[in-house]
């Protein structure tokens, strides 16, 4: 169910009708989104927050490593091969401009929302390409903090904000007001 088809149905119940709120539900207003790895512990720092900002760190680093062997072993394979120096420098130099578009779109990533019309889409696959600069940008933000934090946590606080403002500025139930007086 949308949240618009919520609203319109909590809308619509009167205060008698509504059901009380459950011991072990979630708060009105917005809700913090999750972040992979981390679920929404990047709010408070809780949970082992700091723990699994190690752990990515460390995981990110470890497969950046790994794949860098990986690459290593298909250059060799080249070399052993002998299919010559333009192809065996066009491929590191492939692998190269891939990692580093990649670590730049992952970099920005975290900084901002892309748009829907940006070419995100048509870089997946050159992303997928420089994956080792992916991981090097997810290894370099969680050594400050969960990757895309930042965002999501200015994105958070403007809501609650605006939900704060919003709540505030009501003034009670409006069935329950007495009706106007006639002059």
């Amino acid at each position: 169910m949308s949240d618009d088809q919520q609203r319109d149905q909590s809308q619509s119940k009167s205060p008698s009708q509504a059901a009380p709120a459950a011991p072990g539900a979630p708060a009105p207003g917005p809700q913090p989104e999750p972040i992979r790895f981390f679920g929404t512990s990047w709010v408070d720092h809780d949970n082992g927050y700091a723990l699994r900002r190690a752990g990515v760190a460390a995981g990110s680093l470890a497969a950046a490593v790994a794949g860098a062997y990986l690459l290593r072993f298909a250059y060799e394979g080249l070399e052993i091969g002998d299919v010559g120096p333009f192809l065996s420098i066009s491929v590191v130099v492939l692998f190269a401009i891939a990692s580093a578009i990649a670590f730049a779109k992952t970099w920005e990533s975290f900084g901002r929302r892309p748009r829907p019309s940006s070419d995100e889409a048509a870089l997946k696959g050159l992303k997928t390409i420089g994956f080792i600069g992916s991981l090097i940008a997810y290894f370099l933000r969680s050594l400050s903090e969960a990757p895309g934090e930042k965002l999501r946590r200015t994105e958070y606080e403007q809501a609650v904000a605006e939900f704060g403002r919003r709540r505030s500025a009501r003034t009670g139930n409006p069935a329950a007001r007495r009706p106007k007086r006639k002059k």
